[in-house]
């Protein structure tokens, strides 16, 4: 294998001065304690968890064994140790547990475990998200007996955690959760489930969630109840269902994905029609912003690997990275990263703050499906242009690049791919609804700012802000009270909202950054403001500012800010 994690320079953290700069400006709660943490996490997931991926995507990926030694029918998973090894470290390592128990630290924190996590390995990082999520969703929402007996055995951090599941996919419904089938009956000791869930990852987890219908219940979202299904059954014995098959997926090779049948499953009720849909979108609103993570992480690596190869390869007689068109598309990759990790860690506060005051829900899920969104979609063209630059190596599977494109296609699909987020982003950004007035308010207070609001070097990039935010209103205006209006708006409008968002969220950061007498991060709004937001121009000739500013950029090292005008 080629040296890919040289890229991440050993440790994951260190290497990305963004992440790190980020946290000091947004998370005041963040303690030396965590900064060392998260710099041991950074180290593990350049080495020994980037070294397990290539091996596991490459020889040795999960395996389903459908008879024990003496030939009996039984389901089992079998992963190859390396794997099994940094599985099991990384609930070791607290990237669940941290947030639970009587001294929980942010989900911020953990968020940000993730993204690391994700520029080595996604195969890991969806089983993290779901067990989180299924944390998550008991400590909130669960009574207080099913908390109390299932939620320790997902958070304890002695290398026994159990993991876990969300099985909501059914191959009648897809993102149409309201069709599912599977049927809740109640029995004398709880309650059975039978029926198919067609796409379960992390699928030999020791505990999942599921939507069933109960007995009676009405038809479509409403009369679905949110149950709880463990392993294995009170007795002690394997719990009544079967694994199916494993999925053979594009990518994603080392995560066990397969479809369930549930055979009179033992399950537990977590919560009732009609709450149980509702419940369920809490664990998918967590596992979005995980997704988003994702998403910028492995951007991040496929830039890495992208800049490393053009800094060190010669051709024509000159570094790859000398040439005008090699720096442009590296420039263009580098701000939709940096607007990607403002994104997703927007998201990741958003999270934190509607857990403290429920009034910050509706911005929540906005900013949410916003990340989701736009990150994911990113995470696909940011991977094949890394894949461009490193030209034949980088479509082998000795490099990283390869596994990172295919496992990138996944993250537009996980957790509602972009159509189901515009219908989110559709309800929850219509005319007079608090979270579209959240939405506004946001880029106000950031086009108010007075380093944005004074400065030339700001002019450019607010303005396009603002012109973004004058088009979401258009059309929000456009749409209310249409339906049908809506339908064909409703990707646009969440394109719009992003992107505008998005650099609205680096003219805050380049603001901070101001005042200290750097002017990289003013740099790249302005670049991303032109790149996403702007209507194309004619050419020019001479330097773009990318290239004028392509080292600092690239290397992230300071700007000095220019004298006042």
């Amino acid at each position: 294998m080629a040296d890919g994690n040289g890229a991440l320079g050993g440790n994951a953290y260190r290497a990305d001065r963004n992440l790190q700069a980020l946290l000091r400006r947004s998370a005041p709660w963040l303690t030396e304690g965590d900064a060392e943490r998260l710099d041991g996490f950074g180290g593990w997931v350049a080495t020994a968890v980037d070294e397990q991926a290539d091996y596991t995507n490459r020889f040795a990926p999960p395996v389903l064994e459908t008879l024990d030694e003496d030939g009996h029918p039984r389901t089992a998973v079998r992963h190859n140790p390396l794997y099994s090894a940094a599985h099991r470290e990384v609930y070791e390592r607290g990237i669940v547990g941290l947030n639970h128990g009587a001294a929980r630290r942010p989900y911020t924190l953990t968020f940000a475990m993730g993204y690391l996590l994700a520029q080595s390995d996604i195969s890991i990082h969806c089983p993290v998200t779901l067990t989180g999520a299924v944390a998550h969703v008991l400590d909130r929402f669960a009574p207080e007996p099913v908390r109390n007996a299932y939620l320790p055995r997902l958070v304890r951090t002695d290398g026994k955690a159990v993991t876990g599941g969300t099985w909501v996919t059914e191959k009648q419904g897809g993102s149409d959760v309201g069709a599912t089938r599977t049927a809740a009956r109640r029995i004398n000791d709880g309650i059975q489930l039978s029926g198919l869930k067609w796409f379960a990852s992390n699928v030999d987890g020791g505990i999942a969630l599921t939507l069933a219908r109960p007995e009676g219940a009405a038809d479509g979202g409403a009369g679905l109840g949110l149950y709880l299904v463990p392993a294995r059954a009170p007795d002690g014995a394997p719990n009544r269902y079967r694994i199916r098959r494993l999925k053979d997926k594009l990518g994603t090779h080392g995560l066990a994905t397969g479809e369930i049948e549930l055979e009179d499953a033992h399950a537990v009720e977590v919560a009732p029609p009609p709450d149980g849909l509702k419940t369920m979108m809490a664990a998918l609103g967590y596992s979005r912003i995980h997704n988003a993570m994702a998403s910028a992480g492995i951007q991040r690596r496929a830039f890495a690997e992208a800049l490393a190869h053009a800094e060190t390869r010669e051709a024509f007689g000159h570094r790859l990275a000398a040439y005008p068109m090699v720096q442009d598309q590296l420039v263009e990759m580098q701000v939709r990263v940096e607007a990607s990790v403002a994104l997703a860690f927007a998201a990741a506060r958003a999270f934190d703050e509607a857990q403290k005051t429920p009034a910050e829900q509706p911005w929540m899920r906005l900013v949410t499906a916003l990340a989701k969104y736009l990150t994911a979609a990113w995470a696909i063209t940011t991977t094949s242009r890394a894949i461009e630059i490193l030209g034949g190596n980088g479509y082998t599977e000795e490099y990283p690049t390869a596994r990172l494109y295919r496992d990138a296609q996944v993250l537009t699909v996980w957790e509602g791919p972009p159509n189901i987020q515009a219908l989110e982003v559709l309800r929850l950004a219509g005319a007079d609804s608090p979270g579209l007035a959240a939405f506004h308010a946001r880029l106000d207070a950031i086009l108010n700012l007075p380093f944005a609001a004074n400065h030339s070097a700001f002019v450019r990039a607010r303005a396009l802000v603002f012109q973004a935010r004058r088009e979401v209103a258009a059309l929000t205006a456009l749409i209310r009270d249409d339906q049908a209006e809506a339908q064909r708006q409703a990707h646009r409008l969440m394109d719009r909202m992003a992107k505008g968002l998005a650099a609205a969220l680096l003219v805050e950061e380049a603001a901070t950054d101001w005042g200290t007498g750097d002017a990289r991060k003013a740099v790249v709004a302005r670049l991303f403001a032109g790149q996403e937001l702007a209507a194309p121009e004619p050419p020019k000739p001479g330097e773009s500012e990318g290239q004028r500013f392509f080292r600092p950029l690239a290397r992230y090292e300071r700007i000095e800010t220019p004298h006042p005008d």
